[in-house]
């Protein structure tokens, strides 16, 4: 797929996707570039991976600064202290070189990414549940009885 193409693909995936699937495209994107920049720092090339850490950090303020804590007043500070974890965490990867606090901050954000599928996965549940309560199904009564056969 030429660049342009790929662009347009995710372009349209972006602009098409629930805030739900925009908040995991968010984690998969970090934990991409994280482990990218873990293969760069493993090869010492400094650049590449000050910049791969870079991106991840990128991502993870997006998520601190996108919390909703009107909305969730127990869950966002736990959340924020969490996210600011992982963000210094990525800084001492970047300013120190060392793969370990890389890793720490992979680790916060892999476990992010499991916690929120599960909850999609809830929703969806949820979502269908509400759905099927409203599709109005007739009752069966004697005249469709009569025409169910299980015989062959």
């Amino acid at each position: 797929m030429n660049p342009q193409a790929a662009q347009n693909y995710l372009r349209t995936k972006v602009l098409t996707a629930t805030p739900e699937q925009l908040q995991l495209m968010l984690f998969d994107g970090a934990l991409r570039f994280g482990e990218q920049a873990r293969v760069a720092l493993n090869s010492q090339n400094y650049e590449q991976s000050f910049l791969l850490i870079t991106r991840t950090q990128k991502i993870v303020n997006e998520l601190l600064c996108t919390l909703k804590h009107e909305i969730a007043p127990d869950l966002c500070p736990k959340l924020a202290a969490l996210y600011s974890y992982a963000y210094r965490k990525l800084v001492e990867a970047n300013i120190n070189h060392k793969i370990e606090p890389l890793d720490e901050a992979i680790n916060v954000l892999r476990f992010q990414r499991e916690t929120w599928v599960m909850l999609m996965d809830k929703l969806a549940k949820q979502k269908a549940g509400i759905a099927a309560q409203k599709i109005d199904v007739p009752l069966p009564d004697s005249r469709m009885e009569a025409t169910i056969s299980l015989q062959s």
